[in-house]
């Protein structure tokens, strides 16, 4: 019985991952944590029985205490709850669901309590990468991951030699607004920018994969997760999502994985890794599929994009900044305060503004996460 506990447990990949769960008789929920949505939070405890559950807010956590009084459950809050949560010991591998920088300390703690990690947190590679794969190689932990393109990077790369990794070629749909103009974007609502084409997403990740972002994100968390250059990694729109990426060899072979868009697959092959096993759901049928498109990716229009490859190739502190300033700027963005193409905008001029840390502590990224939020808040 493989035991396993998710941070994060009531957004997308968390409910995803206990459907997971649900189709296999083999794993345990033994801990789990989520932001405020105790009522969900409540259902999985009653559904799965963990020995443990978090609450980020301390007030929910007390009222979800009271309506789980029944049960033989451990309920925490706050960071330390997290943690407690991320180092439980009844617990093999961690799901780290959880959205924002706020998943680097209980992933830290979970690697040092020798649990695997089902990564599907990026900011915490993306700022604290040159921290958190240190610590893994030296407590003997393994990084699974979970996002779609990384785990496609990861099953292209099994049978082959690391060494002889030519390029990394991440695919990405392109997004609702594939092959707009910028002064296209000048009036796009919120609701236009959630309207992904292809993948069903928590809100933040649907508006970073409109503005590119997410891709710019998710090339700097696989500089960390497949030990390669900035300079080794190549975006490929590929709009109908069935390439998931792909890895070039030094011979010249490009190896791909291709399926559905179906966040299961990836998430079930990091649960059961090296092993794979029968996925229930939709399979590729090429012949009603008829062709694959290949664009490349227009850098000018969403030049966040862009700005990630800056962040990920002089490296420090600045991924923090370029991470930080895009949830800030997304929040401010889905609570209509500020328009679309002031997104990118905002990125810009807090990277512009940051004098680089080449080393940063665990404190002085978090400080410069506290920084940047200060900075976008005091705008005017």
């Amino acid at each position: 019985m493989k035991k396993i506990g998710i941070l994060g447990s009531t957004g997308s990949i968390g409910t995803q991952t206990l459907e997971v769960v649900r189709e296999n008789k083999d794993i345990e929920v033994t801990a789990l944590a989520a932001g405020s949505n105790i009522r969900l939070l409540e259902e999985q405890i009653r559904e799965f029985a963990p020995r443990i559950a978090a609450v980020w807010d301390e007030k929910k956590a007390k009222e979800l205490k009271e309506r789980v009084k029944d049960l033989p459950v451990k309920i925490v809050s706050g960071m330390d709850g997290l943690i407690q949560v991320s180092a439980f010991e009844e617990m093999e591998i961690l799901v780290t669901a959880i959205v924002g920088m706020i998943g680097i300390r209980p992933t830290m703690e979970a690697i040092k309590a020798g649990k695997d990690i089902a990564l599907a947190n990026k900011e915490t590679l993306v700022t604290a990468g040159h921290l958190i794969m240190p610590l893994a190689k030296e407590n003997g932990v393994s990084i699974l991951p979970v996002d779609s393109e990384h785990s496609a990077i990861f099953q292209s790369l099994q049978g082959g030699q690391q060494k002889a990794v030519k390029k990394i070629l991440l695919t990405a749909s392109g997004g609702p607004f594939r092959g707009k103009k910028r002064e296209e974007l000048a009036d796009i609502q919120v609701e236009d920018a959630l309207k992904h084409p292809n993948w069903e997403m928590g809100r933040k990740i649907t508006i970073d994969s409109s503005t590119m972002v997410n891709k710019g994100l998710e090339v700097i968390e696989a500089k960390w997760l497949f030990d390669v250059d900035v300079s080794q990694i190549q975006v490929v729109v590929q709009p109908q999502s069935v390439i998931h990426s792909m890895v070039e060899y030094e011979d010249g072979a490009v190896i791909a994985q291709l399926g559905t868009p179906d966040m299961k697959l990836p998430i079930q092959y990091a649960l059961y890794y090296p092993e794979r096993r029968y996925l229930p759901g939709e399979r590729l049928d090429f012949w009603n599929l008829g062709k694959l498109d290949f664009e490349k990716p227009d850098t000018d229009t969403f030049y966040g994009l862009a700005l990630a490859y800056e962040a990920g190739r002089r490296g420090g502190s600045l991924p923090t900044v370029f991470n930080a300033a895009n949830e800030r700027a997304v929040q401010l963005f889905l609570e209509r305060k500020i328009g679309y193409l002031e997104i990118p905008k905002i990125i810009k001029e807090c990277m512009e503004r940051h004098k680089n840390v080449e080393q940063p502590s665990l404190e002085e990224i978090l400080d410069t996460e506290e920084g940047v939020y200060e900075y976008i808040n005091s705008r005017k």
